[in-house]
């Protein structure tokens, strides 16, 4: 039985993160008490009325804490308190070891489109290039991106000028040994959280809310990043509750409910042949509740690379559409991308310990490439029933080699 990450470094992970909570309520309660070290945006000129642009006294609110010689410099957003901000980049590197962001009140982006015009539609808030980034205070991030869905291309392609791109709530990019916490999220107009190109990241104890039928609206996205470990939260969105991404490696995913959404997601990978590489993802303990996949795996049959080491394990499903689903041949269009000689491997994964109700008759779907096959899958101690009484589920493997116990349904995978 295959161990997605070793027992020592799960044990010195849990063990960081325990540090940087501590570390975490003397900040914020130091806070409290008017730490010396602490850059208030109501100082730097906020209306915090939810109406006037407060972009700027937050840039320059950042910019003093980031430059600051305190031991432990941070960024203080009060309670009770509405602050609108523009489309901005928080940059770094800053002079400190740590810089925290403590947020108690509510950040709320601009409601039309329109602001963005010239702009990278593609983001709202982002922090880049800082190190040592503690974001957390039990405040609210609202992306209100209604405007945005109601011109989405997804939901309205014949509408002129519809949009593809809609902005991230809050991007982390090249920031290493960062972590957020306890904040909430609403209605971001595409992904809520991004993490990109870090190494060393944790999100703990979030909770993050829009409409099931919200576009493209992934509640946490994991992009070429390394170390990573998403836990305690809650995820309600219009896609992937957590995705992962390529050159993505050592993920650890404990204790989520998700639902509604497209459940936890590796990939889509090698999309236009590109090389695809995500090793050692462990995703333990998660609830899923009216999800139209449960633990899926997704590539475009023209890419390359692997995916390997991979532990789905703990798993409970309350009326799932795809429960378990490998899908090597994605496709923008069901059906329309024709069957090549190329692939991404996928291998070395185990489901383990699973249950629970499919709402579609194939509860267990590994659709694998017969020129990659699937291989080295392990499944055991599973059992899935229909969500509607009296119908039945059954097993579907294609090109899936491996070994299975104690599954139901089931026989299924090839070489057992």
């Amino acid at each position: 039985m295959c161990s997605s990450i070793s027992s020592y470094t799960m044990k010195t992970l849990v063990l960081l993160f325990i540090l940087i909570g501590l570390s975490n309520s003397r900040i914020y309660s130091a806070s409290i008490y008017g730490y010396p070290g602490s850059f208030n945006v109501l100082d730097y000129g906020a209306a915090a009325d939810g109406i006037t642009d407060d972009s700027q006294a937050l840039l320059n609110t950042w910019n003093d804490a980031c430059s600051s010689s305190a031991g432990y410099p941070q960024v203080i957003i009060p309670p009770n308190m509405i602050f609108l901000l523009s489309p901005m980049t928080l940059i770094g590197p800053c002079n400190s070891q740590n810089i925290y962001f403590v947020v108690s009140g509510s950040l709320v982006s601009p409601s039309s489109p329109s602001v963005w015009t010239g702009q990278d539609s593609s983001q709202w808030l982002a922090f880049r290039n800082v190190s040592g980034l503690v974001v957390g205070g039990s405040g609210t991030i609202d992306g209100q991106g209604k405007e945005w869905w109601d011109q989405s291309c997804r939901y309205h392609p014949e509408l002129d000028g519809c949009t593809r791109l809609a902005p991230t709530a809050l991007k982390f990019i090249f920031c290493s040994q960062s972590s957020i916490s306890n904040m909430y999220f609403a209605n971001s107009a595409q992904t809520h959280i991004l993490i990109e190109r870090c190494n060393g990241f944790n999100v703990n104890n979030v909770m993050i809310q829009s409409p099931g039928n919200s576009p493209n609206t992934d509640g946490i996205h994991i992009q070429a990043s390394q170390n990573v470990a998403i836990t305690n939260s809650k995820i309600s969105s219009g896609d992937d509750c957590i995705s992962i991404g390529d050159y993505s490696s050592n993920v650890q995913i404990y204790n989520i409910q998700c639902g509604p959404g497209h459940g936890i997601s590796i990939g889509s990978l090698g999309k236009g042949g590109h090389s695809a590489q995500v090793s050692n993802i462990h995703v333990n303990n998660v609830f899923f509740y009216g999800t139209t996949n449960g633990a899926r795996i997704k590539t475009w049959q023209v890419g390359r690379g692997f995916v390997r080491d991979v532990t789905f394990e703990n798993l409970q499903f309350n009326s799932v559409k795809n429960p378990i689903i490998i899908d090597q041949h994605y496709c923008d269009v069901r059906g329309a991308c024709k069957e090549t000689g190329t692939g991404v491997q996928i291998s070395n994964v185990v489901y383990q310990n699973i249950y629970g109700t499919s709402i579609t008759d194939i509860a267990i779907n590994l659709n694998c490439s017969m020129s990659v096959p699937c291989t080295d899958i392990t499944m055991q101690l599973i059992q899935l029933t229909p969500a509607t009484p009296g119908k039945q589920v059954k097993a579907y493997c294609k090109n899936a080699n491996g070994q299975e116990y104690g599954i139901e349904p089931g026989p299924c995978l090839s070489g057992v």
